[in-house]
């Protein structure tokens, strides 16, 4: 038996240090956490460690070509082929704009997905703004800090109140879970969940906060009154750190008790609490989820509650992405800087209409099943099924994607190839060495676009150089120490991150009242909106589950369960039992699930597992607005408004 290092590449907090241990004939008999790495710390989450099981299910084993409504198998010759002459011809007839590059976060390796861009650079292909997940987020910070980065995650351990607002870090970041739980089992530290749901970080909390859902503006508003009421804020640090102080407390001076109590749900004696715990137990830290952003007023949200640590004195005090405090050149990586050719950027969120409505005409999809995780399903499904627009889907499993495509190319997985994985959570890297050789007949992003520029008569060299040689130039002064080959040899690095005091605002301050946005014609301050449910209808959450991420790993762990979870009075007002067959509808569509009930969930609240297959093979998503909000342009996922009825049994009359 031998072992080998690697590094998980799913777009996660906590992108783990592996130890794969392989058997005789390199096979491998187990994958575990690399406890030389302090966030890893020796576990990793159920998908990491069943991920080998994965590399033998549903995999694209050769390239194939549709003829009519099915696959044929052809040779790799062949389908570069097909791929580089439909690619050519569009651009001769269309324009480079009507080539659509769409990826994601299926991988989030430098030599994956990154270095691969340098093709749709060049051509000037349209791409996305990679706005779907957590952009909004990184967007409202920005607004009043200069970039969002926050405190370093190995932090939390010492600290002595961590707050879980819109995370349930226990099973989004089971690593941070994990260090939060021995702060507190060391230090007797206090762990808060704010989350309208009963979540699994909620239930092991000592104190958990359920707001109406997009009410969380008006609870940090209700929380920020109670601290300057109550003299926990740091004037000093407000004075030499901030501007716009008085437009704050303005605000915050209209969020009374009984008007935080009216629009939170929350009552006071909760904010109380948690005020308190801000206010005296010192350190702290305010870990701000991804999902809190994923709604219409999202980045109000985000904002709104990041405010809070910085009032009690504390430099980026909270927590929300780290990626932004590293100096990784990615642009030059991506080829992006190499260019003068400017690529034409559109909204990820509202791509189903721009598809649908025929706005490409060649689309080449790649680290993404966006068939599955885009919103507005029904209008992006019918765009990939236009006759004159050409998919080409270069994946490692059959997605639902690939079955939309006129070319699918097998990928290899993170575990058939090497890379270099920059995570966003924290700041420690390792090479991720090859564990296993590949298992199908697949070839790397980088080889395949190298191929088709070569199909297409491209000459710049920059299109062809050692993929590794740009890794080592976009890290200079991006390490403590070391470089590409250092990773190499095995050690493990940590990415120098920006000061804590760092605030590339125009006033080089923390801006409450941020002029950025007023310049923008953006709300200066976070506003917290109206909140009005029509009766007879109910609001939609969709958050992940331990097994997947995102819509991976159904190869192990079955189909993603096609469920909802409603309160139970709820479910007795609509005649629903547990187990009943629904409907969920709205205007976008209807999809089918089994009913779940759930006191868990407030009243008016409906939740399900992310990104499943509805029981008549509609996708959630397809109740999804494709609107962006308007700050980051992220998505509204956790807004969607649907009604819900129990399907009735036909009857056949004789």
């Amino acid at each position: 038996m031998k072992q080998v290092s690697t590094v998980c590449a799913r777009d996660c907090y906590d992108t783990c240090s592996l130890k794969v241990t392989l058997g005789e004939s390199e096979q491998i008999l187990s994958i575990k956490g690399d406890p030389a790495n302090p966030i890893t710390q020796g576990f990793t989450c159920p998908r990491g460690a069943k991920d080998h099981e994965r590399l033998y299910e549903n995999r694209v084993e050769n390239p194939f070509i549709r003829k009519g409504e099915y696959f044929e198998k052809a040779v790799w010759e062949e389908g570069l082929d097909a791929v580089s002459r439909k690619l050519r011809e569009t651009i001769e007839k269309y324009g480079p704009e009507s080539v659509l590059h769409l990826d994601f976060a299926g991988n989030m390796g430098l030599l994956t997905t990154v270095f691969p861009k340098r093709l749709w650079n060049n051509i000037g292909a349209t791409q996305t703004d990679w706005a779907l997940c957590g952009k909004s987020g990184h967007d409202a910070l920005a607004l009043h800090y200069g970039d969002g980065y926050g405190i370093k995650v190995v932090e939390i351990s010492s600290m002595n109140l961590i707050v879980f607002w819109g995370f349930n870090a226990a099973v989004s970041s089971p690593h941070m879970w994990a260090l939060a739980r021995k702060a507190r089992r060391e230090r007797g530290a206090r762990i808060v969940a704010v989350d309208l749901r009963e979540s699994e970080t909620a239930k092991s909390a000592d104190l958990w906060i359920r707001p109406m859902p997009g009410s969380d503006v008006a609870l940090a508003y209700g929380i920020i009154n109670y601290l300057i009421r109550n003299n926990y804020i740091n004037q000093e640090f407000v004075k030499e750190w901030t501007i716009g102080f008085e437009h704050l407390k303005a605000e915050a001076d209209k969020w009374t008790p009984g008007r935080t109590e009216r629009v939170t749900g929350v009552a006071w004696k909760y904010v109380e609490q948690l005020g308190n715990a801000y206010g005296t137990l010192k350190p702290g830290t305010t870990m701000i989820g991804i999902g809190l952003q994923k709604c219409d007023q999202g980045a109000d949200q985000v904002r709104a509650v990041s405010f809070i640590p910085t009032l009690l004195g504390l430099h980026r005090g909270f927590f929300y992405s780290s990626g932004s405090s590293f100096s990784v050149n990615e642009s030059f990586i991506s080829g992006r800087a190499l260019t003068d050719k400017t690529s034409k950027i559109v909204n990820q969120v509202a791509l189903a209409d721009l598809v649908k409505d025929g706005k490409f005409k060649f689309i080449y999809i790649s680290c993404m099943n966006p068939a599955m995780t885009l919103p507005n399903q029904h209008a992006f499904r019918e765009g990939l099924s236009r006759r004159d627009v050409f998919v080409t889907v270069h994946e490692t499993h059959w997605t639902k994607t690939a079955q939309y495509a006129d070319v699918v190319l097998p990928a290899p997985t993170y575990l058939e190839k090497e890379d270099l994985v920059i995570p966003w959570g924290h700041n420690y890297v390792r090479y991720s060495k090859r564990a296993v050789r590949p298992v199908t007949n697949s070839r790397s992003e980088i080889r395949v676009m190298q191929e088709i520029a070569k199909r297409l008569g491209l000459t710049e060299d920059w299109l062809y150089e050692d993929a590794w040689n740009s890794v080592d130039l976009a890290l200079e002064n991006a390490l403590e120490k070391g470089n590409s080959q250092t990773l190499k040899s095995g050690e493990m690095l940590t990415l120098k991150t920006k000061s804590e005091n760092n605030y590339s605002t125009p006033s080089g301050k923390i801006e409450f009242y941020s002029s950025i946005a007023a310049e923008a014609g953006l709300n200066p301050m976070p506003i917290q909106p109206q909140l009005c449910i029509e009766k007879g209808k109910f609001i939609l959450l969709n958050s992940a589950t331990p097994e997947y991420t995102s819509t991976q790993f159904q190869e192990v762990y079955g189909a993603i369960p096609a469920v909802v979870a409603m309160n139970s009075q709820d479910a007795e007002r609509q005649g629903i039992k547990e187990g009943h067959t629904v409907t969920i509808a709205n205007e976008l569509g209807q999809v089918q699930a089994k009913a779940t009930i759930s006191d868990t969930l407030p009243e008016r609240v409906l939740w399900c597992p992310r990104q499943f297959e509805g029981l008549k093979e509609n996708s959630l998503n397809c109740l999804m607005s494709s609107t962006p909000q308007e700050i980051g342009n992220g998505p509204r996922f956790n807004s969607t408004i649907v009604t819900v009825a129990r399907e009735r049994p036909k009857v056949f009359m004789a």
